[in-house]
């Protein structure tokens, strides 16, 4: 979060990776040892640790670079540092170089595909906005009809039934 703002930052997403983590604890082979509650509680903090501090460590590396959040060289840079604090307190040396890499290349690609999505977003929230969000293909079968199309359907409904009527009574009569 930014210092005197309330919305987060581009690109943080602590919450969602809670949600995240949460998901995963439910369906985590630990949870019929330690409980669904108390696994899935860990597994969405420790999401949502991991989460705030790459995205940290990424605003910190694009303030310090000077550069645009859709610089996706601060990712790697972010991801590389904050895998490597979390991976040593985790697991030594090795998990140092284990996580940074990890953290580099998970971080990077989640942001590219952030930056490669976010044109795609923005055209279905604008398309929102318009009311034509949810407009069917001229090719599909279901149509919507304007009112003189839906009276022409309806006199053609009408004149068909009629058709069927006049069939079965002459039918009747013979």
């Amino acid at each position: 979060m930014s210092s005197g703002d309330s919305k987060p930052l581009e690109g943080e997403a602590p919450s969602s990776s809670g949600i995240a983590g949460g998901g995963v604890g439910l369906v985590s082979k630990h949870r019929i040892v330690h409980g669904l509650s108390n696994i899935s509680a860990t597994y969405a903090t420790n999401f949502a640790i991991v989460t705030a501090c790459y995205c940290g460590a990424r605003e910190f590396v694009r303030e310090s670079r000077k550069t645009g959040p859709d610089d996706l060289l601060n990712s790697a840079i972010a991801g590389f540092s904050s895998g490597a604090l979390l991976g040593r307190m985790q697991g030594g040396q090795l998990g140092a170089l284990r996580y940074s890499f990890i953290f580099a290349v998970v971080g990077t690609a989640v942001d590219y595909a952030t930056l490669r999505l976010k044109p795609a977003l923005w055209n279905i929230k604008e398309s929102q906005k318009k009311g034509d969000w949810l407009k069917l293909p001229e090719w599909s079968p279901i149509q919507v009809l304007d009112d003189e199309a839906l009276a022409a359907k309806q006199a053609r409904e009408e004149q068909l039934y009629n058709r069927q009527r006049l069939g079965k009574l002459n039918k009747e009569e013979s």
